[in-house]
């Protein structure tokens, strides 16, 4: 927290400063790029079809892990998490885990669940306790890095096996996880064994949570400060079913508030790929859901003001309209998008970008 606010006032007391350097920096030319995350050190990113790439921060350089390299096994990946010691990246064949020590890739499958539930949709590390949050199509996994141990829950609720798909997860300090699932949200406290239901809070559009919207609610995204939880919607209606999820974002007080941003709102589409923090500015990149092609179309990125709850849609040509992951690295912005990986210079392009949040 106080290393982002250190940047904004720096950001917001020097608009001019760096002006000869791009404001923009452009990586990876064509790669479709899922996930983004750092070891500490490194930046990693997820492509699907591109294998896993690593940014060497203090070299400006780029390793690929791929098949045409001969270093890695499959090249379509989901997701990506990282420690010191290990990076671990989701597909659609199970988790392959890189040892940064030998430079060595292994592949874990999973029996329970059949060959969907070897689909990983979602990785996140949790330092607190030196595990790793596996979500599944089909189950969750708890992997304990100290006895490399593998656990598998079943979080369905109520019958409804869309409980039990995982779409999203954060660690929520020493004391409980989300887990953003297509048929709700599950609030996990760690004091508990993830196996006794009286450890596991869950919501979804029932008892006006969510504010009672849509036919169900599917959690893409969510995103954690003190006192809010943000979470990110799926939009998938159809002619036929054109209430089953509405989409948009919600913003949560941990208790029973639930305040909606969506297209009436400012925000340029309803469905939601991801959610980054910066200061007080959440960044929001969105798609919209088409009705009869059922297809997602990319809607760019918005800004908004914690503040005021002002939204600020971003728009710059040069940046894809398609960005499935948003990454803050304490300096720098990047954009995992459908055609390569965008670098965002904060100290010249934002400003440009928030001169439209009038207080």
């Amino acid at each position: 927290m106080n290393k982002f606010a250190a940047v904004f006032l720096l950001f917001f007391s020097t608009l001019l400063y760096a002006q000869d350097k791009a404001d923009l920096e452009f990586f990876l030319p064509g790669a479709q790029v899922t996930d983004i995350t750092s070891n500490g050190t490194n930046l990693w990113f997820a492509t699907n079809g591109n294998g896993v790439y690593e940014y060497i921060s203090k070299t400006n350089e780029w390793r690929q892990y791929s098949t045409s390299r001969g270093n890695l096994q499959l090249d379509y990946f989901y997701c990506i998490a990282a420690n010191n010691n290990y990076i671990w990246a989701g597909s659609t064949d199970g988790l392959f885990i890189l040892n940064k020590r030998t430079d060595t890739w292994t592949k874990r499958k999973f029996a329970l669940g059949g060959q969907l539930a070897n689909w990983i949709r979602v990785l996140a590390y949790d330092k607190y306790e030196k595990a790793l949050w596996i979500g599944r199509f089909k189950y969750l996994t708890k992997l304990e890095l100290k006895n490399n141990r593998y656990t598998d829950y079943d979080l369905t609720v109520r019958g409804n096996e869309k409980t039990n798909n995982f779409k999203a997860i954060q660690v929520d300090g020493d004391s409980l996880v989300w887990f953003g699932t297509e048929g709700g949200l599950h609030k996990y406290d760690k004091s508990r064994n993830l196996h006794d239901r009286d450890a596991d809070s869950f919501y979804d559009n029932k008892f006006n949570y969510f504010n009672g919207q849509g036919d169900q609610v599917s959690v893409s995204s969510i995103l954690l400060e003190r006192n809010y939880v943000w979470l990110g919607l799926d939009e998938f209606v159809t002619p036929d079913h054109p209430e089953f999820n509405v989409g948009g974002l919600f913003r949560f007080n941990r208790k029973n508030e639930w305040y909606l941003f969506d297209s009436r709102k400012g925000l340029t589409g309803n469905g939601i790929y991801d959610l980054e923090r910066t200061g007080n500015y959440i960044w929001v990149s969105l798609y919209q859901f088409g009705k009869n092609t059922k297809e997602a179309y990319g809607r760019g990125l918005v800004i908004i003001n914690r503040l005021t709850n002002r939204v600020i849609p971003v728009n710059d040509e040069r940046i894809p309209r398609t960005i499935y992951a948003i990454y803050f690295d304490g300096i720098n912005l990047w954009l995992g998008t459908d055609s390569g990986v965008v670098k965002v210079n904060f100290f010249n392009r934002l400003a440009q970008w928030k001169s439209g949040d009038k207080k």
